[in-house]
């Protein structure tokens, strides 16, 4: 039977692992950036800071527009 540290070294457990930490971390670089955004921070830096492209921000930024104007 397995237990707690023979599951975690499995290859499934690491790699759900994997993917659930690199989908929370792209939320989180979504939030981050649209805070930055919020408080006035250019796209260039806020691209910098988060480790977004430049167009994934003007993106995030046009959504926000729209949501703000309805």
């Amino acid at each position: 039977m397995f237990g707690l540290t023979e599951w975690k070294q499995t290859r499934f457990y690491q790699e759900v692992s994997a993917e659930s930490y690199q989908k929370g971390g792209k939320e989180k670089q979504l939030e981050i950036a649209l805070k930055l955004l919020e408080l006035g921070s250019s796209i260039e830096l806020v691209a910098e800071g988060t480790g977004l492209s430049v167009e994934q921000v003007q993106q995030l930024q046009q959504q926000s527009d729209q949501s703000s104007q309805n």
